[in-house]
């Protein structure tokens, strides 16, 4: 049975001193993100077929040629082009000359900078809280939680400077992992690329956490989009019980396990949640299973208005909050005892990171996690 969450926290009018062109550059800039995450795709695939049967037909056709053979580079692939985000935090308007690492992948760090991203924090607004120094002589593995429907909390704060993680974690080179799949897709493999994101293969992951170059932090959101169906205003629900390979790849590589927390997340759409045993909830397990994620029926507020429906999320705070490094062994093949060991290590973590942040976040004192 279809169940309609309408829990969700009104939508935060304007905040004191913002002019009228601010709050529309705000607008501009969630809706840049949510094109991105819903219509790029489409967009693209229906613009290739449309040149396919007119004069310029060969461009459709040496862009699918060019996905082809450039299939390897999120994985692994070319070095790393662009602008290097200084230890000190230079660079970040893009004064430095131009540097090559081997961390794979075709990131920029330009795009990190983009003036978009600023005001698409300030939408929400969307805070990134660092509980712990992470020294940059180590490698870490960050389990992003929860999902949400857009990740947006975690995109923000990993993907862009919008609140100068490169100052605030300095020598740190975050690297946001998401569906294999979507490096296929055209135009927006491209686009994800440029920004950092890579695979959350083991491929892809063991080629970042293996280079020489130390202060690498994969970032995975443990959950993935089985969590989004779990998704809802005032839910804290967790997909980790049975998810152990990000602690299988932290003690492959020795790199310490860090909780994130992203209070808000679920907050930002209204949707429909149905029972496990329904045909609808068969269907999303079922789609899943072929293309990767499941359908979700969502909402937010509309373009042009805040009383509206539509799919702009809605402005509420998203405050991500980084814990403390939990140090972990290398070994090249862990026991399903060490596994354990240090899946349950991180999930109290995680545990004591939500209850001591949770009201500071607007959570209510009698709400807890629940893990799945």
């Amino acid at each position: 049975m279809a169940t309609k969450m309408d829990v969700s926290p009104a939508a935060v009018p304007p905040g004191p001193g913002k002019t009228l062109q601010k709050q529309w550059l705000e607008v501009v800039g969630i809706s840049h993100y949510v094109f991105a995450f819903l219509f790029l795709v489409p967009f693209a695939m229906v613009l290739l077929l449309f040149l396919l049967f007119t004069r310029l037909w060969p461009l459709s056709v040496l862009y699918l040629l060019w996905i082809y053979l450039d299939r390897h580079t999120p994985s692994q692939g070319e070095l790393w082009a662009g602008l290097q985000v200084g230890r000190d935090g230079e660079g970040a308007s893009g004064t430095l000359p131009p540097v090559s690492l081997p961390t794979g992948g075709r990131r920029f760090v330009w795009p990190r900078t983009w003036a978009i991203w600023k005001h698409q924090r300030d939408y929400f607004p969307i805070k990134l809280v660092k509980t712990a120094e992470l020294p940059p002589s180590q490698n870490y593995v960050l389990g992003s939680h929860p999902h949400g429907v857009m990740c947006t909390g975690a995109f923000c704060n990993f993907t862009t400077e919008c609140n100068d993680f490169s100052q605030r974690f300095p020598g740190l080179q975050p690297w946001l992992a998401t569906l294999a799949g979507l490096f296929y897709l055209p135009v927006f493999r491209d686009y994800i690329m440029a920004g950092g994101l890579r695979p959350v293969s083991r491929r892809s992951l063991d080629f970042v956490l293996s280079q020489p170059q130390r202060g690498q932090a994969v970032v995975i959101v443990i959950g993935g989009a089985q969590e989004s169906l779990y998704t809802a205003p005032g839910w804290h629900c967790l997909a980790l019980k049975k998810h152990k390979g990000f602690v299988r790849l932290a003690l492959r590589h020795g790199a310490s396990l860090v909780p994130v927390y992203s209070f808000g997340e679920n907050d930002t759409f209204k949707g429909m949640n149905f029972s496990e045993g329904s045909w609808q909830y068969l269907c999303q397990v079922i789609f899943k299973k072929i293309v990767g994620f499941p359908p979700c029926i969502f909402w937010g507020r509309g373009l042009f208005s805040s009383n509206s429906w539509g799919l702009l999320p809605l402005p509420v705070p998203i405050t991500t909050v980084v814990g403390g490094p939990i140090p972990v062994p290398q070994c090249s093949s862990p026991s399903e005892e060490q596994v354990d060991h240090y899946h349950r290590l991180y999930m109290d973590a995680l545990e004591r990171l939500f209850e001591e942040h949770k009201e500071s976040c607007g959570v209510p004192a009698s709400t807890h996690l629940t893990f799945f």
